[in-house]
């Protein structure tokens, strides 16, 4: 990629500064605003997760304009640009510029966020328990991929008249859960190892494997290109025996490991060659057609059955902490709620859609819940609830529709008010319908 003009007529020195600006201004904004209302979420016995979203929001696109991401096309605050221009001595046209060019490396940090978040749902999963889980999972999965996908694509091209290439495409939004919202969620609430945390967690990275079949019929579809069933069919083997071979290696990789652990002698080491097994599966994942992302679920897997769980799971959380927060931030300061004005003519029409994809998403993810065949009790509302967060996953489907533009401005409102609200209903209908743990009894 060649470098924006405007970059041409910067000194090195004042590149550099303003480049250091901006990188450290950015995490000093999110951690900041993100944790402070987070604190308030714990107060209000909300998860945090919901903070960090709300934080988003503030600083993003609908709110400061602090931080925004540039696909959205929205200019940063004007006095922030005021700010970083005078101590780097350049123009605030050129700060814009120097922050759109830079902005890929906040994201490669959240990914980093992300993955290490999926790898640790991964390492405290009871491996035993996801096996056991399977079969519901599998159907949970099936069941929250097909409703939404058949209830929105045909309520869309009947009730609405939008043309079926559009409404396919709106109703493959629907179709995903977002696994890192699902499992920050469940694992704050303590029921990450319960029988319906784990049919959720099995369900959501089955749901990440339909998707992304899904993803590639949709764009081969819009791309006009020759649709084959070859290539879908190879993806979504590819997927299966990735998720297999994991499953196996966490009985036979996990001894291999901790010889390997236990030869080291340097500081960090239990922390390095977890992150060295978690880089390996992101990089086979995503080198096969897959989500890097399932590759770090299947690192947690593989390494569930260590020796030294509890170190990996010391060492890795304090890094959740931090970048996860950051994927989580970057997640609303995307989300632009000015289409929720209805005071705005343009707004109407995809307000009405909004609400009916709204409805649908919700509905088929918790329908989903009671899809499964289970001998012992369950709260089949929790399972469905947990399905229900499309979060970055959702946004990714919006952004490919935008890009090959056929999407008309009320349809991309309406997916986007589809993703806000299932993604911010979420955590907290979770919080609702779970019950609270009980207090310890003193001895």
């Amino acid at each position: 990629m060649l470098p924006h003009p405007l970059l041409l007529e910067i000194s090195p020195h004042q590149l550099e500064v303003v480049e250091t600006l901006l990188q450290v201004g950015r995490f000093l904004v999110i951690f900041i605003v993100a944790r402070a209302i987070a604190e308030l979420m714990v107060r209000l016995q909300l998860p945090t997760i919901l903070g960090e979203l709300v934080a988003g929001v503030l600083i993003g696109v609908s709110g400061l304009h602090l931080i925004v991401p540039p696909e959205t096309q929205a200019q940063i605050s004007a006095s922030l640009l005021s700010l970083f221009g005078s101590l780097a001595d350049i123009q605030p046209s050129e700060v814009q510029a120097v922050y759109n060019e830079t902005f890929p490396s906040l994201k490669a940090v959240s990914q980093i966020g992300l993955f290490a978040l999926l790898f640790l749902t991964g390492l405290e999963s009871e491996l035993d328990e996801l096996v056991a889980v399977g079969v519901q999972a599998t159907t949970v999965a099936v069941a929250g991929v097909v409703l939404p996908f058949a209830l929105g694509t045909a309520g869309l091209y009947y009730l609405f008249h939008v043309p079926l290439i559009p409404a396919v495409f709106a109703g493959a939004a629907m179709t995903a859960t977002s696994i890192g919202i699902t499992a920050s969620v469940f694992g704050e609430l303590k029921w990450l190892k319960r029988t319906e945390g784990q049919i959720v967690i099995g369900a959501a990275v089955l749901d990440d494997i339909l998707g992304i079949v899904i993803l590639a019929v949709v764009v081969a579809i819009v791309g006009g290109g020759t649709f084959t069933l070859g290539p879908v069919i190879k993806l979504g083997l590819a997927a299966v025996a990735f998720v297999a071979v994991a499953l196996v290696l966490s009985r036979k990789a996990a001894p291999v490991f901790d010889w390997v652990v236990d030869q080291l002698k340097a500081p960090g080491d239990v922390a390095v060659a977890s992150f060295v097994v978690l880089t390996l599966c992101c990089f086979v994942a995503q080198a096969i057609g897959l989500e890097a992302a399932l590759g770090a679920f299947a690192a947690g897997l593989i390494l569930s059955a260590s020796k030294h769980t509890h170190d990996i799971d010391a060492a890795v959380k304090p890094l959740v902490a931090l970048f996860a927060t950051v994927f989580f931030v970057l997640i609303g300061t995307g989300m632009d709620l000015s289409v929720l004005n209805p005071f705005d003519p343009a707004n109407r029409e995809g307000l009405i859609v909004a609400a009916f994809l709204l409805v649908v998403a919700m509905a088929g993810k918790v329908a989903a819940g009671w899809s499964y065949f289970s001998s012992e009790p369950t709260n089949r509302l929790v399972v469905g609830l947990g399905m229900m967060p499309r979060g970055e996953v959702g946004l990714i489907f919006l952004g490919l529709g935008s890009q090959a533009g056929i999407l008309t401005p009320a349809l991309e409102a309406a997916i986007l008010l589809m993703v806000i609200g299932t993604t911010f209903l979420a955590p907290i209908l979770l919080r609702l319908v779970i019950p609270p743990e009980p207090a310890a009894v003193a001895p």
